[in-house]
C-alpha cells in the first residue's frame, strides 16, 4: 500500500490513528453539514476532549497553588540575593528557568507575572526593560519553541497528529540546549553594552518612564522570605514533570493518569499551603488559589474542544479527505527535506491567523500530520516543524503575550521588534536545519 512505517510504531502505540493510504482516495457523495450540525459537532468535540481538558485544569490549577504560595516570587528573591555584585548571574539564573518553565509547561502566560518582581532588580543592576523582556518573555518563549515536554503545545500536537510526544523529544532537547545559549550570549551582549553606555539601550527613549514605574521601592511588606516549605513545594512542583515522562514513557499514561498525578501533587502543595502559623493562607485562599489558576485556562480548554469540534465538521463530510488529497498532491514529488521546510512556513503563517498553540495544535495537526507519510518521514517532524513555525510567529504577531509585555512594561513595539528580530530570523534557519537534519536521519 506503498506506507513506510516500521509495524513496532503501531505495536508500541507511537502511531494510534488511523493513517492515510496513498492512491485510495476517491469522491463520495457529499454530506454537507447544516448550522445545527456544525454547532453539535462542536459540543462533541469538546466531549471527546475531556481528558486533555481536564488535565490542562489540573495543571492551572496547580501553577495557580504554587503562585499564590510565594514560592515562585521568593524563590526569585533568593536568587536576587545571591547573586549581588555579579549581576548577569541573576540574568543568566532566570533565563535558563523561565526558559526550563517554557519547554515544560508551556509558562509563557504566566511568566507575565514576573515583570513586576524583576524590573525593579534588574533596574538597580542598571540593564533596562529590554533585558526584562529577553530574560522573561524570550527564555519563556524560546523554551516553548523548543518544547520538550509543554502540555499544551507539542503533547497536544502530538495526540492529534497520531504520534507521542516523546518521539523526537532527543532532538527538541538538543535544539533547546543550542538556542538558550544563543539567548544568554544575545542577552549577555546587549546587557554589557546598556551597562556601558546607557544610550545604547534600544528603548532609551523610555527610559526614565520605565524606572519610575518600576523603580525600587521598601513599601513592599509582602513575605519574600524563602522558606524551607517554600523550598519543598517548589521541589514538588518540579518532580511532577519528570513523573509524567517516566508515566508516558514507561507506564503508557494517557491523559487522566497525567492530569491524576499532577492532581496528587497538587493537593500536596495545597495541604502544605493552607496550614502554617505564619505563612498559612487557609482553605479559602487556597482553595480559591486553585479554581483562580483553573480558571485561568478554561479558555484554552474551550478552545481545544471546539476546535476538535471544527475537525468532527471536516471529518464527517469527508472535507479533510478532499484537502489532504489536494495537499498530498502538492507536496507529491517533493522530497522529506523541502517537504518539512514548507511545512514550518505554513505553520509560521498560521501562526498569526490562529495564535493559540493548543488551537493550532488540533485544528491543523489532524490534516498536515499524515502528509508525512505520503513522503515517507515520521510525523513527529511535523509536530516540531508546527512548533518552530508558530512561535516563529508568535514572537512577532503583535496580540496575545507581545500586547501584554508592552503593556506592563509601556513599550514600544517598535523598541521590542528591534531586539526580537534576530531571535526569529535564527528560529526559522536553525529550526529549518534541525528539521531537516531530523528528516535525514529518520530517511
Amino acid at each position: 500500500m506503498h506506507i513506510q512505517i516500521d509495524v513496532d510504531q503501531f505495536k508500541s502505540g507511537a502511531i494510534n490513528k488511523p493513517i492515510s493510504v496513498p492512491g485510495t482516495y476517491k469522491r463520495l457523495e457529499q454530506h454537507p453539514a447544516s448550522v445545527s450540525n456544525i454547532f453539535s459537532s462542536m459540543v462533541d468535540g469538546t466531549i471527546e476532549s475531556v481528558d486533555i481538558m481536564i488535565f490542562i485544569l489540573v495543571l492551572g490549577g496547580l501553577i495557580g497553588v504554587v503562585k499564590a504560595s510565594g514560592a515562585f516570587e521568593s524563590g526569585l528573591a533568593a536568587l536576587s540575593t545571591k547573586t549581588k555584585g555579579k549581576e548577569f548571574i541573576l540574568v543568566f539564573l532566570v533565563t535558563v528557568l523561565l526558559a526550563l518553565g517554557g519547554t515544560l509547561c508551556g509558562i509563557e502566560e504566566e511568566a507575565v507575572a514576573f515583570y513586576p518582581i524583576l524590573a525593579p532588580v534588574f533596574i538597580a543592576m542598571g540593564y533596562d526593560s529590554i533585558v526584562c523582556v529577553g530574560a522573561i518573555f524570550l527564555a519563556s518563549s524560546l523554551g516553548t519553541t523548543f518544547s520538550v515536554i509543554n502540555p499544551f503545545s507539542v503533547v497536544i500536537a502530538s495526540n492529534a497528529a497520531g504520534t507521542t510526544f516523546t518521539q523526537g523529544m532527543a532532538g527538541r532537547i538538543f535544539g533547546l540546549v543550542i538556542a538558550v545559549t544563543c539567548l544568554l550570549f544575545y542577552l549577555h551582549w546587549y546587557a554589557r553594552k546598556v551597562q556601558q553606555d546607557p544610550q545604547f539601550s534600544y528603548s532609551y527613549d523610555d527610559r526614565e518612564k520605565f524606572d519610575q514605574m518600576w523603580g525600587m521601592t521598601t513599601s513592599e511588606e509582602k513575605d519574600q522570605r524563602f522558606t524551607l516549605k517554600k523550598k519543598i513545594i517548589l521541589i514538588l512542583f518540579a518532580c511532577a514533570f519528570p513523573i509524567m515522562i517516566w508515566g508516558v514513557m514507561a507506564k503508557g499514561w494517557a491523559f487522566p493518569n497525567m492530569a491524576s498525578a499532577f492532581l496528587t501533587i497538587a493537593i500536596i502543595i495545597m495541604f502544605l499551603t493552607c496550614f502554617g502559623h505564619q505563612d498559612g493562607l487557609g482553605e479559602y485562599k487556597t482553595t480559591t488559589a486553585f479554581s483562580d489558576g483553573a480558571a485561568s485556562l478554561v479558555g484554552v480548554s474551550l478552545i481545544i474542544g471546539l476546535a476538535r469540534g471544527i475537525n468532527k465538521v471536516l471529518n464527517d463530510g469527508y472535507i479533510s479527505d478532499t484537502i489532504l488529497y489536494a495537499s498530498s498532491k502538492m507536496v507529491a514529488h517533493m522530497n522529506g527535506s523541502f517537504f518539512i521546510i514548507v511545512m514550518m512556513l505554513v505553520f509560521f503563517v498560521l501562526g498569526f491567523i490562529v495564535p493559540s498553540s493548543s488551537g493550532l495544535a488540533v485544528l491543523a495537526m489532524p490534516i498536515l500530520a499524515p502528509l508525512a507519510d505520503t513522503v515517507h518521514i515520521p510525523r513527529y517532524t511535523v509536530v516540531t516543524a508546527y512548533q518552530f513555525g508558530q512561535y516563529a510567529m508568535l514572537f512577532l504577531a503583535p496580540t496575545g503575550l507581545v500586547m501584554a509585555t508592552l503593556q506592563m512594561l509601556d513599550m514600544r513595539y517598535y523598541h521590542f521588534q528591534r531586539f526580537v528580530w534576530p531571535v526569529v530570523v535564527f528560529v526559522l534557519i536553525f529550526g529549518g536545519g534541525l528539521l531537516v537534519t531530523e528528516v535525514l536521519i529518520a530517511g
